[in-house]
């Protein structure tokens, strides 16, 4: 894709030192531009695509161009991959009923981003301290019993979905606990000072404990 000037000029404002506060200041003097996040996208690069996603406009994502969204994300390292996937649901996916909507039925979609997806926005559901929807029990069965085959970047939404339902719903806490310790799924993980680890028995512990529940 030929870049307009525009573009090339936003990108001279873009290099490795750019930081996510540096891309939100660029983005609110822009605003919304679909024409121009798509040739920022095009240029493959990280951080472009990274202020792409802040500048898109949400009515014009539909499954088709998300479904594009993920293939292209595949040319990235698994890390980025992931950071890409969950700034686009930030900042678009759940700012819209429709791709919102979309999101919802993403819970056995052949992506392993778009399930990542699925399950980050359930436990966003519950961390955000509203009252949980009412398919909890649905829910932990599916992780029980599924998380252990699952692909990385899933198994870990997965996970934090657990984590914020044993926190905050007490008759399934010890079945959250006992998913962390029949996986093992991040015991022993060393994390940065003020986190807390996604061992799930840590996990709850630490965050109910925060909240005195």
């Amino acid at each position: 894709m030929k870049l307009s000037l525009k573009t090339e000029n936003i990108l001279e404002r873009i290099d490795s030192k750019t930081k996510l506060g540096d891309l939100r200041k660029i983005a609110k003097e822009i605003r919304k531009d679909h024409e121009l996040a798509t040739e920022l996208w095009s240029t493959g690069r990280f951080l472009p695509r990274q202020l792409a996603i802040l500048i898109m406009d949400s009515k014009r994502l539909s499954q088709d161009s998300i479904n594009q969204l993920d293939r292209d994300m595949q040319t990235h390292s698994s890390n980025e991959r992931n950071q890409l996937m969950d700034w686009l649901m930030a900042n678009q996916l759940l700012k819209d009923k429709k791709t919102i909507a979309l999101v919802e039925s993403w819970e056995n979609s052949p992506s392993a981003l778009q399930r990542r997806v699925f399950w980050y926005y359930q436990a966003r559901l519950r961390w955000m301290g509203q009252t949980p929807p009412p398919n909890t029990a649905e829910l932990l069965a599916k992780i029980e019993t599924n998380i252990a085959k699952e692909e990385p970047e899933v198994q870990w939404a997965m996970n934090f979905t657990a984590g914020w339902i044993g926190v905050f719903e007490k008759r399934y806490r010890d079945r959250c606990i006992a998913v962390g310790e029949n996986t093992g799924l991040y015991k022993g993980e060393m994390v940065s000072k003020g986190c807390t680890p996604d061992y799930l028995p840590e996990f709850i512990a630490i965050e109910s404990n925060k909240r005195n529940l």
